[in-house]
């Protein structure tokens, strides 16, 4: 295992299994690497807790996902930015799930990546195709997963996270994996853990 701290940016469209394959990544990283906390971010989980509140915010909120519509810039970076500064610590691995969704954000994310001075952060495109995104959402049967709101998020995911994807592309602060998201669960893990150095 590596002596120095990483960080792993995981993006995709919805239903690609990013928070799947966090979970395998942070098992593996405390398994080969006890001595070093792991933060995660996960953006989903800090919607849903922010979304159990009753506040005027809370309920508008609601209503742009329900909606399948992308949470306004100063809502989401402000709602991350607050849990890496509660969170974040010295010498960590750091995992993010679902951050940036969009151009703003991703260089919201490298002011952040600047300030706590992580080392070329791996970017983890986990690539699957709109159908398969979208037959993965439909079978999951989630409550407020309509077929509407599925599409606005697949909708989005084309035109804003797209321009986060060319920036991670294009720039040399990041290393960036496109990682194929068609595998199996297993192999995937296999992939991220090949494509990072993390087996060496």
């Amino acid at each position: 295992m590596t002596q120095t701290p990483k960080t792993f940016i995981f993006i995709g469209r919805s239903g690609c299994g990013k928070g799947t394959q966090a979970d395998l990544l942070i098992d593996y990283l405390k398994k080969n690497d006890p001595a070093r906390e792991v933060v995660y971010l996960e953006i989903g989980k800090l919607f849903r807790d922010f979304w159990k509140g009753e506040g005027y915010t809370q309920e508008l909120s609601k209503n742009i996902y329900a909606e399948g519509g992308l949470q306004p810039e100063f809502l989401a970076i402000s709602t991350w930015s607050q849990f890496l500064i509660n969170h974040m610590k010295s010498n960590v691995h750091v995992v993010i799930d679902g951050v940036p969704r969009s151009l703003t954000q991703a260089l919201a994310l490298d002011s952040v990546a600047k300030f706590y001075s992580w080392d070329c952060p791996n970017i983890l495109l986990l690539n699957i195709s709109r159908e398969m995104a979208k037959s993965r959402l439909l079978a999951r049967k989630r409550a407020d997963d309509s077929e509407k709101g599925i599409d606005a998020r697949l909708d989005w995911f084309d035109t804003d996270v797209a321009k986060a994807i060319t920036f991670y592309e294009d720039s040399q602060n990041y290393a960036f994996h496109d990682i194929n998201g068609d595998q199996s669960v297993e192999a995937i893990h296999q992939e991220i853990l090949q494509k990072t150095g993390l087996l060496g």
